[in-house]
């Protein structure tokens, strides 16, 4: 019986540490990755200011493959989302879900 408490408390322990780690490195990495729903967020649709300067800019779009961004464009990662829109319009092109 003690040897089932002791590995029970050694798989709690181990899975305490694993998901804090885990739940640290994620919100260092990126605080937009956790996908929401926009569907305001559709190809020709002006992006309001306050979520396009939330977002974080996407210089390595390659790595994610995303298509390289016209002139005058930017990608954004904004709540689980990749944004590709006009910087100075702020008009959508493409929205793609991250993974």
């Amino acid at each position: 019986m003690q040897k089932i408490r002791a590995a029970i408390a050694g798989c709690t322990l181990a899975l305490i540490l694993a998901g804090g780690g885990a739940t640290v490195a994620t919100a260092q990495d990126h605080d937009n990755h956790h996908y929401v729903k926009h569907e305001e967020w559709r190809k020709g649709v002006k992006i309001h200011d306050e979520d396009w300067q939330r977002g974080e800019r996407v210089a390595e779009w390659k790595k994610y493959r995303l298509h390289e961004p016209p002139s005058g464009y930017e990608w954004r990662l904004i709540d689980g989302n990749y944004v590709l829109a006009n910087v100075s319009t702020g008009v959508i092109s493409m929205t793609v879900v991250a993974k």
